[in-house]
């Protein structure tokens, strides 16, 4: 009977001991590289990376646009991102940072920057798709230059809430009244893009202001972001659970922190 028990034992430990480290590798933080990170979706003659790869750029004119993806698939965590918008003329251009699943039901979380003419503020449109439906469109003007200096644009995603941030300030919260009927990101995993392109058939004054063309190539540049969210592996109780490594679903984030107010 001691051998049984302590055959047992060591069953037990070595269950709990995996499923801990199914967990734990469920999450990560990341490297900072881009050439490790991510891959190019769109034209890779318009995207350049620092010999370092830790800076990247998109770069748009009349031959093509660009864009970029993430390697892995994400099920709820912290994703962000610093940016350094299109200058000066940028009327016409879009460009759009977020999180999709790529599922013909799909969700999406969405930050797109509307060029603007010459001296006017960038508008930033948030978005999120939920069971394949929007319509959820919400608009601001950002308070500052994001054209003169890299700014940071992050998303916190959870059981409870989107939370979307510039420069760790929220602006906007969607939270999960699946209870409710409203649909809710909680089931398809979703990679992260980016991609810079021509939008002038609406996204400048409706439409009204063009791209002018010989004020190209327009040109948005990325750095230091940081991905600490659970990587898909296919089960998605791994991402739904609260623990240490999924910080981001402890019942403290189910309302905007503190840290970030």
């Amino acid at each position: 009977m001691k051998n049984f028990h302590t055959t047992l034992l060591i069953f037990f430990t070595g269950f709990v001991s995996s499923s801990l480290f199914q967990v734990s590798v469920a999450s990560i933080v990341s490297t900072g590289d881009f050439n490790k990170d991510f891959f190019v979706i769109w034209s890779p003659t318009h995207v350049n990376t620092s010999s370092d790869g830790h800076t990247r750029s998109l770069i748009l004119d009349q031959e093509s646009g660009s864009g970029f993806a993430s390697n892995q698939m994400f099920l709820f965590g912290q994703i962000d991102m610093q940016i350094k918008l299109v200058p000066a003329d940028s009327a016409g251009t879009v460009l759009a940072y977020y999180l999709t699943s790529d599922q013909p039901n799909r969700d999406e979380i969405d930050f797109e920057f509307l060029g603007n003419v010459s001296g006017q503020p960038y508008i930033l449109q948030t978005n999120i798709f939920a069971d394949g439906t929007d319509n959820r469109e919400e608009r601001i003007y950002l308070w500052f230059d994001p054209t003169k200096d890299f700014h940071s644009y992050s998303v916190l995603w959870n059981m409870h809430q989107i939370v979307l941030m510039v420069d760790m300030i929220p602006i906007r919260v969607y939270r999960n009244h699946a209870d409710k009927g409203v649909a809710f990101p909680r089931w398809q995993p979703m990679s992260l893009k980016a991609t810079l392109w021509n939008g002038d058939s609406w996204a400048t004054r409706g439409g009204q202001d063009k791209i002018d063309w010989t004020k190209g190539p327009f040109i948005a540049s990325f750095r230091n972001y940081k991905i600490d969210a659970c990587v898909w592996k296919g089960n998605p109780r791994f991402c739904r659970a609260a623990s240490p490594t999924n910080w981001w679903n402890v019942n403290s984030l189910a309302s905007v922190p503190n840290r970030y107010k």
